[in-house]
């Protein structure tokens, strides 16, 4: 059975990683998909190897008219929105005393306003189509708990998680369901990034950080896309219709709550 046969979701950060795993399960279920991404080139890309069902589209979610456009241009495509997933996001670490108004400002024009006002666009669509819709935001276990290195992300995906819940109270009235998931560590092209950032802060060898995570996840493993999608397809839907404000840890055991 197709869970999704014949909605339309947009799903931002989607060329590669996490957001490609939830635009691939969803055609899979019937969905058609809209691969938003900043880098236009990778979208069309991950379009194309996803096949039937899913386009490209071009997207910064630091800017409105961005946002406007994307949104214009999927009703255009398919006639409505019935699903949204805020994916993109920005990661950075550093020393508390290190830490920068740049870095600060462009995680939360990414993570926290990103994510807010392409709710809020979907939100309007939603209304305005009269018949409801799932929203999902990726909130992160850095925001059920600080760390160390890493206060500015973990504060942005704090903020994800209350804005879900807010959002959420508010929007139900309308039909629509706002909820998140929370993932663990993720396996995939930017824990290269993130693992050289901690060699440098901490004065481990390459590839030690990523390790030492490893061993800290009771599952065994790093997650891999591929776990989280269960969870991206049922809260998208008409399973998850009388859940409201969540964020679920998908995580593999490493936060309870």
């Amino acid at each position: 059975m197709n869970r999704l046969e014949g909605k339309s979701a947009l799903i931002t950060g989607a060329a590669r990683g996490i957001g490609k795993g939830f635009a691939e399960a969803y055609v899979r279920n019937g969905a058609t998909v809209a691969i938003a991404d900043i880098n236009l080139g990778a979208a069309e890309q991950a379009a194309a190897e996803i096949g039937d069902g899913a386009y490209a589209l071009e997207l910064d979610v630091t800017r409105q008219s961005s946002i406007d456009e994307a949104m214009a241009s999927v009703i255009a495509r398919t006639g409505k929105l019935d699903i949204l997933i805020n994916n993109a996001a920005l990661f950075d670490a550093a020393e508390t005393v290190g830490i920068t108004r740049d870095s600060f400002d462009k995680l939360y024009a990414v993570n926290v306003a990103g994510t807010l006002f392409t709710m809020q666009a979907a939100a309007v669509q939603m209304i305005k189509q009269g018949h409801g819709g799932k929203i999902i935001n990726m909130a992160s276990q850095a925001g059920r708990r600080g760390e160390s290195l890493v206060l500015v992300y973990c504060s942005t995906k704090a903020a994800v998680i209350s804005m879900t819940q807010s959002a959420g109270l508010n929007l139900i009235k309308h039909g629509i369901n706002v909820n998140a998931i929370a993932p663990g560590v993720v396996d995939g092209e930017h824990w290269q990034h993130v693992d050289s950032m901690f060699a440098a802060l901490e004065g481990k060898a390459p590839g030690q950080k990523k390790a030492e995570v490893e061993a800290g996840v009771p599952a065994g493993r790093f997650a891999v896309p591929a776990d989280l999608t269960g969870m991206a397809v049922f809260l998208a839907s008409s399973d998850s219709d009388y859940i409201v404000s969540q964020t679920y840890n998908v995580d593999g055991g490493q936060w309870m709550s």
